[in-house]
């Protein structure tokens, strides 16, 4: 059976500067990508359930959190060089420093389309390089990749703006934001989705409540206008501590199922 896609459960939240809860996200989202409430066809019309490419890789596993990194960048490279393209949902963001890191070995020129209310260029956040609010700093300072776009930004601090001139990032404030139009995205695209780049009425369930983001449909409309190869993606930052009814795990559901479908359509 040819792998196309893999997916893969990161239940890590050691590198959170607030709140802890994103490490019990994988098996929510499982469960609500798994809903009877909802049918496993995308919006563009690929049925997943139809997808015998798709494989569950499970959960990364480590015995303390210092091998938790270097377990994930390990399973990630095996996926890849498998052929296959990885969507890794839970956890936070820090996460995507890792991914980035496995997948930069194998392909070039990597543009990454990062969703967030926050930039996470801070150099280092509360004594830790790690934090949740770097990952995108140790991606750009090692060269991982070499475009950063990210859209619905509304933190821009002084020091981050500062760290994304420095790594020629192209931000697309919330506040300018009008559309897909706005892009100008090549491939090999890698996606990073922070729940709380939406706001936090369709994304209650995240640690960082910041008023003011994109509607889950302004992301669909985005997943839904790329036309260049997508090699991976994450969803991040889903804390079910703080979720409503499940309602944020439905939305990460909802937006897995739409990558799934633009990554097979795209290959």
């Amino acid at each position: 059976m040819e792998r196309k896609i893999a997916v893969i459960g990161m239940p890590f939240d050691a590198h959170s500067s607030y709140l802890r809860g994103p490490a019990e996200a994988p098996a929510l989202i499982r469960e609500a990508i798994l809903c009877e409430s909802a049918n496993s066809c995308t919006e563009l019309g690929i049925e997943l359930a139809d997808q015998a490419g798709i494989t569950d890789y499970g959960d990364i596993a480590w015995a303390d959190d210092v091998e938790a990194f270097s377990n994930l960048e390990q399973v990630i490279l095996n996926v890849a060089k498998s052929g296959a393209k990885p969507i890794t949902f839970g956890g936070d963001h820090s996460i995507t420093f890792p991914i980035l890191k496995a997948l930069a070995t194998q392909y070039t020129q990597i543009t990454i389309l990062h969703f967030d209310a926050h930039p996470d260029l801070y150099d280092i956040l509360d004594g830790n390089p790690l934090s949740h609010a770097c990952p995108f700093a140790r991606i750009m300072e090692n060269e991982l990749a070499a475009n950063l776009v990210q859209v619905g930004i509304r933190t821009l601090n002084t020091h981050q703006a500062e760290q994304a001139a420095r790594f020629n990032v192209d931000i697309h404030p919330m506040r300018d934001w009008k559309g897909p139009h706005q892009l100008s995205l090549s491939g090999p695209l890698y996606i990073s989705i922070d729940l709380d780049g939406l706001d936090p009425a369709f994304a209650p369930g995240v640690s960082h409540h910041e008023p003011g983001g994109l509607s889950v449909r302004q992301v669909l409309d985005v997943i839904h206008s790329i036309d260049v190869p997508i090699i991976g993606a994450d969803i991040v930052e889903y804390n079910p501590r703080r979720d409503i009814n499940s309602m944020t795990a439905m939305v990460a559901a909802k937006l897995y199922k739409e990558l799934c479908g633009k990554m097979l359509m795209n290959e």
